[in-house]
This record gives C-alpha cells, structure tokens and sequence, in this order.
C-alpha cells in the first residue's frame, strides 16, 4: 500500500527504489483522502477528549474533523507544481477566521492543517506517525494541566455614571483583592450619559468573587459590573 516502505510517498512510483512518475491515480487519491479525513476525526476527539471540563463547540469539532481533508484536496489538485508552491498555496487558500479566544484552540487549527499537508504531499505514513506522537503529547498535557496558574487572569468591567470621578475610587477594592490590575481602557456608553472602565486583573483562586464585586457596587452606585474569565474577552491586549 505504501511505496518504499510506510513512510515512503504515496504518490510516487517506485521501480528498484527510484522515483519513476508522480502521477496520481484514483486510488492514491482515495488513500490520501480518507487519510486525512480519518485523522481530521481523530485530531477532533483527542480536542473532545482534552475539553470535557470546560466544554467546546460543535461547529468548531466539526472543522477540525473536515480541514485535513480540505487542505489535502487542494494539495492534491495542485500536485504538479513545485512541492513548496504547493505547500504555499494550501496555506494561502486555507484561512481559519475567529474572534479571540483560547490559543490552545488555534494549536488545534494548525495541527488539523499540518496533518492535512502531509496526506496531501502523499506522506501518509508521516502524518500517522504525527498524530499518534502530537495527540498524545496535547491529551497527556491536558490531563496534568500543565502550565496552570493559581491566579486567573481576567477581565472588570465596571459600568460608572459620568459624574462620577473614577480615577483612584476603586483602587483600595482592587489593591485587596486582586494580585494586579491596570485600568485598560475607558469609553461612554449610553450616548455618554454612562461610562464603562476595564480592567485587566488577576484574581487568586481562594477570592471570594461575590464580596469583590459587592464592594465595587458600593462604590459605583449598585451600576453592572462583569466579572470575564477570559482576559482577552474585549480584545483588550497588552503592548
């Protein structure tokens, strides 16, 4: 099934172990196709498997099953161009668009595309053996919870009437409750009659959450306030 050993090139014909043509046959496109789309299923239930605590979207399961597959196709119509424009072209064409969020999820992404260039070059061997060695190693990563923090990194928004002088008024709440804050940005809502303050915090896990916030409505005269658990949840980033 594969030329030159497991690891050699599908899409190439071997005579005494030397390349004689490279033209793809029905059945070394069928290999490659469901190749990839075998491992885009994989790829998404090792993604299942590693968020069963914090949850995960269909839709994004469902790209990740269908993209491998996509990008091979698109290697796999381009085969006879140089093998580097057609690694170019797969990732020029291929474009995954997202808000920001969790940079594990776009590990995800690349690692569904760089399966998908390999089955599309014809190196199916090659991209078994990396998802076997990458699945285990994210999977095995995520049940230690490596790398985690006893501080979460969030985002306060605190909604405050515009005669009301922020500067300084929550800074004795947020020095006793937070290991750091920095006011990020400030903008008027409600046609200006409100102003909302964000800031960028980090919150110990002991915190209690409700006594914080109990405290800063105190102070902003009982207006919404939004405790985000993500950090970059308004795409407030740091220079």
């Amino acid at each position: 099934m594969f030329p030159n050993g497991f690891f050699g090139n599908v899409l190439s014909k071997y005579e005494d172990g030397v390349v004689k043509s490279d033209t793809i046959t029905g059945k070394d496109f069928f290999i490659c196709m469901f190749a990839a789309l075998i491992i885009g299923f994989l790829i998404s239930m090792v993604y299942i498997l590693s968020h069963r605590k914090e949850g995960y979207s269909q839709s994004y399961v469902m790209t990740m099953t269908m993209l491998p597959t996509i990008v091979c196709i698109i290697l796999l119509t381009i085969n006879s161009l140089a093998g580097a424009l057609s690694v170019a072209g797969a990732f020029s064409l291929v474009r995954f668009r997202s808000v920001a969020g969790d940079p594990k999820d776009i590990s995800y992404i690349f690692f569904a595309m760089a399966a998908g260039v390999a089955c599309g070059v014809g190196y199916v061997g090659f991209a078994v053996c990396f998802f076997v060695v990458l699945g285990i190693v994210m999977y095995a990563l995520s049940v230690i919870d490596f790398g985690a923090s006893s501080k979460r990194h969030m985002t306060l928004k605190i909604t405050i009437p515009e005669n009301l002088d922020y500067q300084g008024v929550f800074d004795p709440v947020l020095n006793k409750y937070t290991s750091f804050h920095k006011l990020r940005r400030v903008k008027t809502t409600n046609f200006g009659t409100l102003f909302e303050l964000i800031y960028s915090v980090e919150i110990d896990d002991s915190t209690d959450q409700k006594k914080f916030i109990d405290e800063l409505r105190a102070l902003n005269g009982n207006m919404t306030i939004n405790l985000v658990f993500f950090r970059y949840d308004d795409k407030i980033y740091e220079s």
